[in-house]
């Protein structure tokens, strides 16, 4: 599986990074956000309406205020990204494990092993 280049592109942001990693604790309101990571209303709102577009946040109006959350969706999607290479490097790690083993064979002496 192909993973979108976008997906990633949206989370490089190091501001929208932290945006995300805020809502991982839970729904949040715009202001709560700006006090999070930092930057003004407008920033946080433009950043939130990238994340929006590419997927990663809902909106949730209740009242006056606008509440954000993740959505499992791209994150989904990532998972299954990491998995797909997971493979590779668990193979790699086995052999290396087994090369490990095999040295430290050699280099016990008969009784202590």
């Amino acid at each position: 599986m192909m993973m979108q280049q976008s997906v990633f592109q949206t989370l490089a942001d190091p501001t929208r990074l932290r945006i995300v990693e805020a809502l991982a604790g839970g729904e949040q309101a715009v202001g709560d956000l700006v006090r999070a990571v930092d930057i003004d209303q407008s920033g946080v709102s433009r950043h939130l309406r990238i994340l929006g577009e590419a997927g990663f946040v809902a909106m949730r109006p209740d009242g006056a205020r606008r509440l954000y959350s993740l959505r499992p969706e791209p994150f989904r999607q990532i998972d299954v990204w990491v998995r797909g290479y997971s493979a590779l490097w668990q193979d790699r790690l086995d052999r290396f494990d087994a090369a490990l083993v095999r040295r430290r064979d050699l280099r016990q002496p008969e009784d202590e092993k």
